[in-house]
């Protein structure tokens, strides 16, 4: 998934879960009336400056929160305080929200809209939204988040669905159990679907709150033959995914892994064929860890890396040694099939403490890091050629359409050898646009480019590590808008601030030029995630405010003051769903 630091994510959030519970006194018995909300829920303080210590241990940072411009809708509702003792237990009887008629996109036959008035936004659920025991989590807290956020105006929502969950004991055997209670709970509320072919594992990864590791099968055959797993140069093997090295060989019980992603893809199609189209509109194909085409080369498991490090090459398993040897005797090179560069440092360096990445002579601008990187980077490119081949065809006159998730890896950005895109699979360099081969390969497929970060500005990153997510985003839109293909997007960091809100509306027009003119948009936004802190009444008024400002056409210019006016209707009918998810969501 996108990248959203565990330093960062404290600062955001407020006070964690268990601090609410323990601060509160709340029990399962207790009633919800008598709880004060400034007692709940902790509101970070604005901090506009960013600053990371080139050291293992990383400052924290801390986003910046616009404070409201309204006056009138300054503070938090009396009458909505109820949701701040969220999550405490399931309450009885769901109260039904009147009905609001909100303005949604409508879908033809086939999946194609009919008008499309501004950015539809898309809601992630929860990753535990199914359990090991394929059963809905917390089903009362699904059905009235769905409904408030139906009545928020909201297009739909997107959901992982599970490998790891799905096809757990056996490769011919599939237990769908609560998607099938999910799709028909979205249905019900007129909410689309956005479903993730998640072939990765859940858990070691920032933001990942629950652990949910690959099929019991194919982590067998991983351990008969370790090379299945991504490799660093260490010999530290990692098991999110496997690794692309053995894409087309039969090595998961007689099957290659492209063709059990293929097998996945199909029962899921032929569960859910009465679906697709029409709440089913979009198939977003894992390639890699967090559903992204990448390989692992920052994981956070075991404090293995930490940000704002460089990562590390992941192509020292056998498989992926085996293609390197063949690409070096085919360039007429065979001493520089033998391994990947061994002067590229840890995972926790800086481009400037490496000889391959430093800017003055380093290996990533010699022949051989021309080589390497090409290499590497075209292994990956031809990884999601396959299994977009094999998408395709399974979901062929299916009415939905096909996306592919892209990192949004910023930091280092300013840098000449933009070190952690290329430990990544992204050959994108001072000289070199990495992202236009990508876009240019989902454009022949008929795939949505899926891209993260869109909520950041540059100056609320460490300048030191020279990040610079908005003008990675901007190159991003610009390589997509040559290649011609459709470009959605998904905020990185769980953001609830005004200031993050109106960066994703500017970003989500694609202005590339200075001067504003631009006559596309984002095909989609989707919004990182139905959480406890999304039905914070501050957080849920800014939110509905945000979706009905990301519906309007580009030409409105409504002013912000204005749609939380508006907004604030919306806020006070979907009051009992907001309570209701908030007290569930906590279970």
């Amino acid at each position: 998934m996108a990248l959203n630091f565990t330093h960062q994510i404290s600062s955001l959030a407020g006070t964690p879960v268990g601090t609410i519970q323990s601060d509160t006194g709340i029990s399962s018995g207790e009633s919800t009336a008598t709880v004060n909300a400034a007692a709940v829920w902790k509101t970070p303080a604005t901090n506009l400056r960013c600053k990371v210590s080139k050291s293992d241990g990383v400052d924290g940072l801390s986003p910046p929160v616009s404070p409201c411009r309204s006056p009138v809708l300054g503070g938090i509702r009396a009458d909505l305080s109820v949701a701040c003792q969220a999550f405490a237990t399931e309450v009885a009887p769901m109260v039904e929200a009147e009905a609001v008629p909100v303005p949604m996109r409508r879908y033809k036959e086939g999946g194609a809209s009919e008008k499309v008035e501004g950015v539809p936004v898309y809601v992630m659920m929860p990753l535990d939204s199914v359990t090991m025991g394929n059963t809905v989590n917390r089903r009362k807290a699904m059905n009235a988040s769905m409904q408030a956020l139906k009545s928020a105006g909201v297009e739909g929502i997107m959901m992982d669905v599970w490998w790891g969950l799905v096809q757990r004991d056996s490769p011919g055997e599939y237990n769908w159990g609560g998607y099938t209670e999910l799709l028909d709970m979205a249905k019900k509320h007129g909410l689309k679907v956005q479903a993730v072919m998640s072939f990765h594992q859940c858990g070691g990864n920032v933001g990942d709150s629950c652990t949910i590791p690959l099929p019991k099968w194919v982590l067998e055959e991983m351990d008969k033959d370790p090379d299945l797993a991504y490799t660093d140069q260490w010999g530290r093997r990692n098991f999110e995914y496997v690794s692309l090295g053995c894409d087309t060989l039969p090595v998961l019980k007689g099957r290659t892994p492209v063709q059990c992603y293929a097998d996945f893809m199909a029962a899921f199609k032929d569960k859910f064929k009465h679906l697709l189209g029409d709440t089913i509109v979009e198939i977003q194909v894992g390639m890699g860890p967090a559903g992204e085409l990448r390989y692992p080369s920052y994981p956070e498991q075991d404090g293995t890396w930490k940000f704002p490090g460089i990562g590390a090459f992941q192509c020292y398993d056998k498989y992926m040694l085996s293609s390197l040897k063949a690409a070096a005797e085919a360039a007429g090179k065979p001493e520089w099939g033998s391994t990947g560069p061994t002067d590229a440092g840890h995972y926790n360096n800086w481009p400037e403490d490496t000889p391959f990445f430093r800017k003055e002579g380093g290996g990533w601008n010699s022949p051989y890091g021309e080589f390497f990187l090409t290499w590497y980077s075209d292994m990956l490119l031809n990884h999601g050629e396959r299994i977009l081949t094999s998408a395709k065809s399974v979901f062929e006159n299916s009415g939905v359409k096909i996306s592919v998730k892209i990192a949004g890896i910023h930091w280092h950005y300013g840098t000449r050898s933009h070190a952690p895109e290329l430990t990544a699979g992204y050959y994108n360099t001072r000289f070199r646009d990495g992202y236009l081969p990508i876009a240019q390969m989902l454009a022949r497929h008929g795939a949505i480019f899926n891209f993260t970060c869109i909520e950041m500005r540059d100056h609320e990153q460490p300048q030191d590590a020279l990040c610079a997510p908005e003008k990675l985003v901007r190159q991003v839109a610009m390589a997509t808008k040559k290649a011609q293909v459709p470009l959605a997007g998904e905020n990185a960091l769980p953001r609830y601030d005004e200031y993050a809100h109106e960066q994703i509306m500017r970003a989500s027009q694609l202005i590339v030029d200075d001067d504003g003119q631009n006559d596309s948009k984002m095909c989609a936004f989707t919004y990182l995630r139905m959480n406890p802190q999304l039905f914070h009444p501050e957080n849920w008024r800014k939110f509905v405010a945000f979706v009905k400002k990301m519906k309007e056409e580009k030409g409105a210019r409504k002013c912000w003051e204005q749609v939380e006016r508006e907004a604030e209707h919306f806020v006070h009918v979907t009051q009992p769903l907001v309570n209701e998810a908030a007290v569930a969501l906590m279970q």
